[in-house]
């Protein structure tokens, strides 16, 4: 490390194309996690732009988890990544924890961000319910936390379901303050990406809500590591209306639970919900859900497998993150480090 000063800290002219997300390790891969976020990553780090994923697993420790359940998760996660087709040779992939930046910038951002932002963030006031003293502080805070995630990068982009929009727009917030409270333009306005029929996958059983893995009901959810014989299962038993399908996507309007059916197929076959309707127009769901049960084991069933390899050998998945850490780390320090200058912090250890 120096002990340069501000004044010696380089205005970044351009950011370079990046991409960052990640997902917390908290147990239980779902449908909407692969059409929501992990296919989509695959598909990204085939667009010639760098890209950078983490489980994050200090996110996860906001609230109490039980440490061997958190690194097992931590793993079958990092295992649906490359299931899913990550190359962590083209992509960096590594648990969040094993790069101090992250931390080291979320203090920063903690200096930086306001109050009367965090008291906002309405995910702090779903997860914490009525008790909101006896969550921890990290609860509240955690979105500081997320913004130094990708800003550590000087991430541009990153890949977000329609209830993340909220804290993307928090990292953008906090990086405009960073750059006018020190006057300089440091931290890219990172915008979001949000694409695909199934970016919000709905549960099986209600389908005004999200797929969740916190659903009491197994039935309300297609796992990562189902069976064949369970996916097929569960699609049928899935909850519809008696109701053909229509001829026009607009007339799903009122229909949750079909609407759903039609996005999870659409997205699982790379088609336009619109071209999945016209395709069905008129079928009972007699026809249309044995047809989305071959097409959802089809698709997944391979990833069950890798998966499963994969967790057989959690010293390799340890392994594919160390090395992600580092490629991190070289990324991220330097950011880290320009940011103590321009704060005005000295780094004279050598």
């Amino acid at each position: 490390m120096s002990s340069t000063g501000s004044s010696a800290v380089q205005t970044p002219k351009t950011f370079q194309p990046r991409i960052f997300s990640g997902i917390q390790p908290s147990g239980g891969i779902t449908l909407g996690n692969y059409l929501g976020a992990l296919k989509r990553f695959v598909e990204k780090q085939n667009e010639g732009i760098e890209t950078v994923y983490c489980m994050v697993d200090m996110h996860a420790i906001t609230v109490w988890q039980d440490p061997e359940k958190l690194r097992y998760a931590t793993r079958e996660g990092a295992a649906a990544f490359i299931a899913a087709g990550l190359d962590p040779a083209r992509s960096i992939l590594f648990n969040q924890s094993q790069v101090s930046a992250h931390a080291e910038l979320g203090w920063i951002f903690n200096c930086v961000a306001r109050l009367g932002w965090m008291n906002r963030m309405t995910q702090f006031k779903d997860k914490a319910g009525k008790n909101a003293e006896a969550a921890s502080l990290g609860l509240y805070a955690y979105p500081a936390l997320m913004a130094a995630d990708i800003l550590a990068y000087h991430a541009t982009m990153v890949p977000v379901g329609e209830d993340q929009k909220q804290h993307l727009e928090l990292t953008r917030d906090i990086a405009i303050k960073f750059n006018h409270d020190y006057g300089i333009d440091y931290f890219p306005i990172v915008e979001p990406v949000i694409e695909g029929a199934a970016t919000r996958v709905m549960s099986l059983r209600d389908g005004t809500k999200k797929m969740s893995k916190s659903d009491p009901s197994d039935q309300s959810r297609i796992n990562l590591t189902d069976d064949a014989d369970a996916i097929a299962a569960k699609i049928r038993k899935a909850k519809t209306d008696a109701e053909p399908l229509p001829e026009t996507l607009a007339g799903l309007k009122d229909r949750p639970e079909a609407r759903n059916l039609i996005n999870i197929f659409a997205a699982l076959s790379d088609k336009t919900p619109d071209a999945v309707v016209a395709e069905y127009a008129g079928a009972q769901f007699g026809t249309f859900k044995p047809a989305l049960a071959d097409l959802a084991v089809a698709k997944l069933s391979p990833i069950t497998t890798e998966m499963s390899r994969l967790m057989k050998d959690p010293a390799e998945i340890d392994r594919i993150l160390g090395q992600g850490a580092d490629r991190a780390e070289a990324i991220a320090r330097p950011i880290v480090d320009q940011v103590y200058d321009i704060t005005g912090m000295i780094r004279s250890r050598r």
